[in-house]
């Protein structure tokens, strides 16, 4: 019995060890983190848990992305993404479809500011990725809309990664045929770039 008993409490103490290293890192974002497509395990959220991992990172990176939506949509399903057990970090990357659809920028900023007060009200640590507008809606436009997200980042004390697409958006190499999405290639180039901030965030930078 005292054997036994000893088992039992090796394995409860390995359990927390393991538990207390592990980390959860919810990504919310539209078609560049769900991985319009590309299979699963290119898109976003599994090419940065490989990359993660193979840096020994214990973490498991939630795919919260769905092709399409906007900052509205994310916030109506935050609840829902977040579950029962909110995790401990969370990357927001939404804002590409409103600059597409050309919708206000105002508007952009009221949804991600309710996201990431949310967030943090729950404990998140939050990394803000921003975006860039579409050059074709006008100088005004494209000053208002980028100005949202380091302004969030600022009034939130969040992280901020300034661009998502960063050298990424202007290579044909880097995107599938549309011009918008990543390829595999794409998707490899743009973990490398944010993986310092992520690193950061979950605190093993």
């Amino acid at each position: 019995m005292i054997v036994n008993g000893l088992a039992v409490l090796l394995a409860l103490s390995t359990r927390g060890a393991w538990a207390q290293g592990h980390r959860r890192l919810l990504v919310l974002g539209d078609s560049l983190t769900a991985g319009y497509g590309l299979p699963k395990n290119q898109a976003f959220p599994a090419r940065l848990q490989a990359a993660l991992r193979a840096q020994g990172v214990d973490v498991e990176v939630i795919d919260a992305g769905v092709s399409g939506d906007t900052t509205a949509g994310g916030l109506a399903r935050l609840d829902w993404a977040l579950g029962n057990s909110p995790p401990g970090y969370a990357i927001v990357e939404l804002g590409a479809n409103d600059g597409l659809r050309g919708l206000p920028p105002a508007a952009m900023e009221e949804n991600l500011d309710a996201i990431v007060t949310r967030l943090q009200a729950k404990g998140v640590r939050v990394l803000i990725a921003g975006m860039r507008a579409p050059p074709n809606l006008g100088r005004d436009y494209v000053a208002e809309y980028e100005a949202v997200f380091p302004r969030l980042a600022r009034k939130h004390d969040a992280m901020l990664y300034p661009f998502f697409l960063d050298g990424i958006a202007t290579d044909a190499a880097l995107n599938q045929g549309d011009g918008l999405h990543p390829n595999a290639a794409g998707v490899d180039e743009i973990v490398r770039r944010i993986l310092p901030a992520v690193r950061q965030l979950l605190g093993v930078a």
